[in-house]
């Protein structure tokens, strides 16, 4: 049983943290899954966001969380971390079930906002225009991945930073925050997987400079060639979970298999609580 269902709330409750907008700085439809706000955008709409922070340049850094079936399910055991999601200035639906579940609330969502794509279409579209730091992924992944970066798209990277395993002290933290402002970085791209990349920069945002901050958890791997990634037909059809589950099935089985069923039990509840609500209007 879902644990929103467990709370006892009213169907009426339900509905309003449904339907009330988060506090997001994009102008975007948004609907809710499970408590979380998803912003209804797509690729296209997300690149010409991130320009126009980085053009504005305010003293508050945005973050993105490019966020699937998983992360709404995180935020349903952890409330912090739901804490986060509300938080973000974007939360863009990278999954077929949240796509699906946009098309429900009456938004013509075509594709899912997929984490390597969108970091390969935003180094496509503006090239040398901008530098970037990447940040995350296991030893030597972040220089491999700027190199296929700058080979691909000539893009300009200001820098990498793989971060050791384990937490880090104050000091050890704040030397890797001046190592990125030194660099005058436009976009920070944070590889660290979901949810320890959304509180990464939900954590530091009071603190970067840069202008915006987007969480692309395996993308890092995939890009650079670490990782297999699933052919497009399984991608675009809501089956790369099986994909995935295969090549790493101890890393992912709880992740998919618990966590997806989870997600898909609590998401036909939370439709079928709505669809009754508009029976008894």
């Amino acid at each position: 049983m879902p644990a929103w269902f467990r709370e006892k709330r009213t169907t009426n409750q339900i509905a309003e943290q449904i339907f009330t907008p988060p506090r997001q700085a994009c102008a975007a439809g948004v609907f809710r899954v499970l408590g979380v706000p998803v912003n209804a955008v797509q690729i296209p709409e997300v690149v010409a966001q991130m320009e126009s922070w980085i053009s504005a340049r305010t003293a508050s850094s945005h973050f993105i969380a490019v966020t699937g079936m998983h992360g709404v399910t995180e935020a349903q055991h952890e409330p912090y971390f739901k804490e986060i999601l509300n938080s973000a200035d974007l939360v863009v639906p990278d999954g077929m079930p949240l796509v699906w579940l946009g098309r429900r609330h009456g938004f013509r969502l075509r594709r899912r906002v997929y984490g390597p794509e969108l970091m390969q279409s935003f180094c496509g579209v503006t090239g040398f225009k901008y530098r970037h730091f990447l940040y995350g992924g296991a030893p030597g992944v972040a220089p491999l991945l700027a190199d296929v970066l700058q080979r691909k798209y000539g893009v300009q990277i200001a820098g990498t930073y793989s971060p050791p395993f384990g937490p880090l002290s104050s000091n050890e933290d704040d030397e890797i925050i001046a190592l990125i402002h030194a660099t005058n970085a436009d976009v920070l791209w944070v590889g660290l997987s979901t949810p320890k990349q959304e509180r990464w920069m939900y954590e530091h945002r009071p603190k970067l400079r840069v202008p915006v901050a987007v969480g692309v958890g395996a993308a890092f791997d995939l890009i650079s060639g670490r990782s297999r990634q699933a052919p497009r037909w399984m991608r675009e059809h809501g089956l790369e979970w099986s994909f995935r589950l295969l090549q790493e099935p101890r890393r992912l089985w709880r992740r998919y298999l618990v966590y997806g069923s989870e997600f898909v039990w609590s998401a036909a509840f939370e439709l079928a609580s709505l669809s009754l609500r508009k029976l008894w209007r």
